[in-house]
């Protein structure tokens, strides 16, 4: 779904693949792919909030993750079949490690729809492929004032402040980032390692 695979932290070393389709958010998987039948009125699609409010109150890694799905494939979708095009190009150029074309394609496709956060974080995703963090993470902030509860780029961020040892706000990003999506496992893990050092040991 996206120049990366499918979340950031894995192919920034900063994602990991969200497709569980068990539990309530397989449910809701299945819903958005269903069709009504013939004679009855389609149910209105869940909201992009309704989504983000689940997200939180899943009982359990597997809801969570089909959950987390959605999102992205909702945050995914730029509003624009050409943004759509290019930002699919960029994957293949990518895909080719032609990464200089993917940037420039993806620099079309911010231009064209400037408000669509993915395509920010997508375009992160190059850049530190090409050991820019700065152009990385500028990328990244750009994306979280469009969609502050875009969890990839937190996470994404915390990944790319733990890499310049700066842990403070490394942590904070992680934590943010837990706050949206509290059952992803790898976060609360970086939570853990990075605390002591932060906040301090108990005694």
């Amino acid at each position: 779904m996206s120049i990366r695979p499918p979340l950031v932290l894995n192919a920034l070393c900063l994602g990991l693949v969200l497709a569980g389709q068990t539990g309530f958010g397989g449910a809701v998987v299945a819903a958005e792919k269903e069709r009504p039948e013939k004679g009855r009125k389609p149910h209105p699609p869940v909201s992009l909030e309704d989504l983000y409010a689940r997200l939180k109150e899943a009982g359990d890694e597997a809801e969570a993750k089909a959950i987390a799905t959605l999102i992205e494939r909702r945050l995914g979708r730029s509003g624009s079949a050409t943004a759509d095009l290019l930002s699919d190009r960029a994957r293949q150029a990518m895909s080719g490690n032609d990464l200089p074309l993917a940037v420039e394609l993806m620099d079309r496709a911010v231009a064209l729809e400037p408000n669509w956060s993915e395509g920010w974080s997508r375009r992160a995703t190059l850049f530190w492929r090409l050991s820019d963090s700065a152009s990385a993470i500028a990328d990244l902030q750009r994306a979280l004032v469009l969609e502050p509860r875009h969890f990839e780029a937190w996470a994404a961020l915390g990944k790319l402040y733990l890499a310049q040892d700066d842990k403070v706000r490394a942590l904070d990003a992680f934590r943010r980032a837990e706050a949206l999506y509290p059952q992803w496992d790898m976060l609360k893990k970086a939570i853990e390692r990075l605390t002591p050092d932060v906040d301090g040991r108990d005694l």
